[in-house]
């Protein structure tokens, strides 16, 4: 069956022109962009004072950090714009192993937006780390044969690759072998450490923060993805990149990010828009979120309003808010009149559900659990700031006589990440700077990447309420205060992901962030997201995970206690 498209205007991405013509359409592909009538076709749809484009493609994002299932998700992909998205899915796999991958390819299948996935390269992500699971070449490599592979995911033993570790080489071997690509992950890296890690086939990172070092990353041959998420916004810093040369090594990707945020600003689309009121072009951003995503991950025909390519189509009203009026994919109608048309939900097999579920095996845990026993009265302070991933070290005294060191005047709270799979007990203790509590606790069970669970706390006791509350929920995010349970967020699936649907799981996600702003979280922070990612010791500069303080740039563990 052929639809004709008429009356548009075309996003030509590769001029960047603008242009006035009808798109013709037989069954999964585009067959004519130019003057045809309405004869034709055998569906003829006017679009006239709207934009036809390319699908939108996230070129980077972690399914689990929206805490949607792939179906939820791609209703909401859908309904910006994406057709495409490249998922790592290391967060459950860490979780569950490969099991975890297995489940987001079943959940994944045949959704109104293609769910690609590059196969997680560091599972843990760090031996610093317990997670509850490790994958190791061997793992990996039987999974590359499924259609939706399309490489190994972002390598954060930068480490590793600089020292020739036998089992990360392996993995990188077997990603360009099969599949011709591995993504990078090395923020800060520069010169000729830079280089090595470049040499060993690694050639795209998101972890840039700033113009300097994308355009180091650029002139040594990897792409830059531009990241815009609830927590790293790495938008306005890269923003020089949207003009010559820059552009055209770049794309667009959202990383981590938070169902409340897609609901309300939107996914690819709110990235272009953020950059267009910024002053900078509307087709370069669209250029580079279709046609520069899909070369650079090896989507033959994907990318383009062009005779020949796959019909994946994005109808938008303009060029400034890109409201997507309608969303094609392969040539059928996913999104009409800005609303996502029915579809058929995936099944996942019975094995896979169960593996997914029921990943907590802690006991309960008590103040003595959350205790510092003092060796001294100065130690190390993990300080967090907003719109970053970066954490410093801040040194400073703490008054043990009172509240274990705690202290909320000076925005000094207590940190525990504590290890959930049943395998050590261990407990990584410490404190916090920047997330700004003033009283009560939060905790979660979303803490990249091992996703044990975090607990930060202006109170030792409302600690312990929270970290209970989540194990007996098998995983979640909750907001504690006074001992009594404000808010909470169940995530069942592998502790990551909500069984809700995207409206409720927005609603709880935003109902989170209200409740730890009552509590005097500070401006800019997103509390959950952040402290999620201070258990994460491949990010500089220090972190904590369930073996203690980690000093990332140097890869070693640090005591707490400075004296």
């Amino acid at each position: 069956m052929k639809r004709l498209l008429k009356n548009g205007t075309v996003v030509n991405v590769f001029t960047d022109e603008l242009i006035n013509a009808n798109v013709l359409i037989d069954g999964e592909r585009i067959i004519g962009v130019g003057e045809y009538p309405d004869a034709d076709a055998d569906i003829v749809e006017d679009v006239s004072g709207k934009y036809i484009c390319p699908g939108l493609i996230d070129g980077h994002i972690h399914i689990e950090s929206t805490m949607l299932t792939p179906c939820e998700l791609s209703k909401l992909c859908a309904i910006n714009g994406t057709t495409s998205i490249i998922a790592d899915p290391h967060e459950i796999a860490n979780v569950c192993g490969a099991d975890g991958i297995k489940y987001m390819l079943e959940a994944s299948e045949g959704l109104p937006v293609s769910v690609y996935v590059v196969l997680p390269s560091c599972v843990p992500a760090s031996g610093f780390d317990e997670s509850g699971a490790i994958l190791e070449a061997e793992e990996l490599r039987e999974l590359y044969a499924h259609p939706r592979v399309v490489g190994l995911g972002e390598m954060m033993n930068y480490p590793g690759v600089l020292f020739g570790d036998e089992k990360v080489m392996s993995k990188i071997s077997d990603g360009l072998k099969l599949c011709g690509l591995v993504n990078g992950h090395a923020p800060l890296l520069s010169g000729k450490a830079l280089d090595k890690y470049i040499s060993a086939g690694i050639y795209d990172d998101h972890e840039c923060s700033s113009v300097d070092e994308a355009k180091e990353r650029i002139r040594k041959g990897q792409a830059v993805m531009i990241r815009r998420g609830s927590a790293a916004r790495n938008l306005a810093d890269l923003l020089p990149l949207f003009d010559e040369p820059w552009n055209r090594r770049c794309m667009l990707v959202t990383d981590d990010y938070h169902p409340h945020d897609l609901l309300t600003k939107g996914h690819i689309n709110s990235i272009i828009r953020e950059a267009v009121e910024s002053g900078r072009s509307a087709l370069v951003g669209i250029r580079m979120s279709s046609l520069q995503a899909a070369r650079h991950f090896g989507l033959d025909g994907v990318g383009a309003i062009a005779p020949g390519y796959i019909a994946d189509i994005a109808v938008f009203d303009d060029l400034k808010e890109l409201k997507a009026f309608a969303v094609y994919k392969a040539g059928k109608k996913v999104v009409e009149d800005y609303n996502v048309l029915d579809f058929t939900a995936p099944l996942v097999s019975s094995e896979i559900s169960r593996s997914v579920l029921g990943s907590f095996k802690l006991n309960e845990l008590t103040e003595d659990s959350f205790t510092v026993k003092p060796q001294g009265s100065r130690c190390r302070v993990i300080k967090v700031s907003a719109g970053t991933l970066l954490t410093d070290e801040l040194d400073t005294e703490l008054d043990f006589s009172k509240d274990n060191g705690i202290d909320v005047s000076r925005d000094i709270l207590k940190l525990a990440v504590v290890e959930r799979y049943g395998n050590s007990g261990n407990i990584g203790l410490g404190y916090i700077n920047g997330i700004g509590l003033k009283k009560g606790a939060i905790a979660s069970s979303v803490s990249h990447d091992s996703h044990n669970l975090i607990v930060v706390g202006a109170s030792t006791e409302d600690m312990v309420i929270a970290a209970n509350r989540i194990n007996q929920l098998g995983g979640g995010c909750i907001v504690v205060a006074d001992g009594e349970i404000i808010c909470e967020m169940p995530l069942p699936i592998g502790g990551l992901m909500t069984d809700a649907v995207a409206t409720v799981a927005a609603k709880q996600n935003h109902n989170l962030d209200l409740a730890v702003a009552e509590l005097g979280v500070a401006e800019g922070i997103n509390p959950f997201m952040n402290m999620s990612f201070v258990a994460l010791p491949v990010i500089p500069h220090l972190k904590m995970t369930t073996l203690g303080l980690v000093d990332v740039d140097n890869q070693k563990k640090l005591p707490l206690f400075l004296d």
